[in-house]
């Protein structure tokens, strides 16, 4: 294989490695973003329940203290009741004593529903929580291996840009200037290989004596159709199992 095209390989390998290093570097920040989200939304889960669990504990008592008022007015109804002269007065007194018992049981069954509502409420707190410790390990992990990739990546990255400059320092100007060009235009892709007599990336079926110049791999040669430079690599002989 001519040096220009040995050249011309690495130097497509440099450029798809380190195309892929920076998208990595790029993708790192917008990941760690998604991982603090969902840890936010497990932690506001948890204040969620708090909150419910406090505003239930409110509820009941301004409950209570309603409750407590109602029975104080039951119990003087009830002393009253001990001090009426006629019948009118005890059965209107009994009236307000029927009244007091009836608003004393609803009071006393809201009070009831809401200290289930806090039990649901507890166990609602105790899975958020859980749910929590779990992501912030989870999380905790994956950020760790997200910084410690992007890291690795940006040295990469740092290696493959100094081993590209000595390499487009040992090339010619045009067969750099023809890279760049091609891979431009193409998303990056300059150099591939040809198959069956076809360029491996736009598959656009190569003139025979085109593709025996490229099997040679010996000079530069473009894919007619897409510009890009071909190069050849014989296919490995396809390995058989005795039965």
């Amino acid at each position: 294989m001519s040096p220009e095209l040995e050249h011309l390989i690495r130097l497509q390998e440099i450029e798809t490695k380190a195309a892929d290093a920076g998208r990595r570097l790029s993708e790192a920040p917008e990941r760690i973003a998604a991982l603090d989200s969902t840890l936010a939304a497990a932690r506001e889960e948890v204040d969620r329940a708090k909150q419910a669990i406090a505003d239930n504990q409110t509820a009941r008592r301004l409950i209570e203290k309603d409750l407590a008022v109602v029975q104080q007015r039951q119990s003087k109804y009830k002393d009253q009741l001990m001090e009426v002269k006629t019948n009118r007065e005890y059965h209107a007194m009994q009236t307000e004593i029927a009244t007091a018992n009836a608003e004393v049981g609803k009071f006393e069954e809201r009070i009831l529903i809401g200290m289930v509502e806090a039990d649901d409420l507890t166990a609602k707190l105790k899975t958020a929580e859980q749910t929590l410790v779990a992501e912030e390990a989870r999380i905790r992990a994956e950020r760790s291996v997200i910084e410690r990739d992007a890291a690795e990546m940006k040295t990469l990255a740092a290696s493959l840009a100094r081993e590209r400059e000595g390499l487009v320092a040992r090339m010619p100007r045009n067969v750099v200037e023809l890279f760049e060009r091609v891979s431009k235009g193409r998303h990056g892709l300059a150099v591939v290989p040809a198959r069956d007599e076809r360029c491996s990336e736009c598959h656009v079926r190569l003139r025979p004596q085109v593709f025996n110049h490229i099997r040679k791999n010996d000079q530069i040669v473009q894919c007619d159709s897409c510009q890009r430079i071909l190069y050849f690599v014989a296919a490995k002989p396809t390995e058989t199992t005795s039965a």
